[in-house]
């Protein structure tokens, strides 16, 4: 048996994944990664960069995409925790513009594998929250793409409400302020 246990989401490629973790007095070990378990979970991907970000408490980033050099991401969360948004743009697929959502933080340890051709994003829910994650492409700033975070095409729940967080007080770039909406991009054209 494998370290990991794979949790399948509404949106095929997209999943959920579940370290073991092997915990007592002294604190816990887990591993994050490994090639030969992830493929015996149908994950057959190599991962060539790793990023690492930090943000306060409300900050929302995304949601981001390539175009060109289209990225598969492996992520997790090293300290506090996020709400992280895969949105599927594969107009091929039957759950073209759907989105999944799930809670990674330091505490749950869950992993979430977002397959190429998918925009991403994320909410942090604590300050200082740390966030990691393996890319299957190295960053290719001329491919470089986004979807608007409120989107009401896509209508991603934030969930803001019942975080006790307002529209008005999120953090974002003004990049992520003026993404382009689903339905104002041309998909059929725009991955190369």
């Amino acid at each position: 048996m494998g370290s990991f246990k794979k949790i399948d989401t509404k949106i095929e490629g997209l999943v959920v994944i579940e370290p073991t973790v092997h915990g007592d007095a002294r604190g816990f070990f887990m591993e994050t990664y490994s090639k030969k378990d992830f493929e015996g979970l149908g994950i057959k991907t190599e991962f060539v960069q790793d990023n690492h970000s930090k943000s306060r408490r409300g900050v929302l980033r995304g949601l981001h995409f390539q175009c060109t050099h289209t990225q598969g991401k492996l992520i997790r969360v090293v300290n506090g925790a996020v709400l992280d948004v895969a949105v599927d743009l594969r107009p091929e697929s039957p759950t073209f513009g759907q989105w999944e959502s799930v809670v990674l933080s330091a505490e749950n340890k869950r992993q979430f594998y977002v397959p190429e051709r998918f925009a991403h994003g994320f909410l942090t829910l604590e300050n200082d929250t740390e966030f990691v994650y393996k890319c299957t492409d190295y960053y290719c700033p001329e491919g470089d793409g986004g979807v608007l975070w409120c989107d009401p095409h896509i209508g991603i729940d934030w969930q803001l409400d019942s975080l006790g967080m307002k529209k008005e007080e999120l953090l974002l770039s003004e990049k992520d302020q003026k993404q382009p909406t689903l339905v104002q991009i041309n998909w059929n054209e725009n991955w190369k």
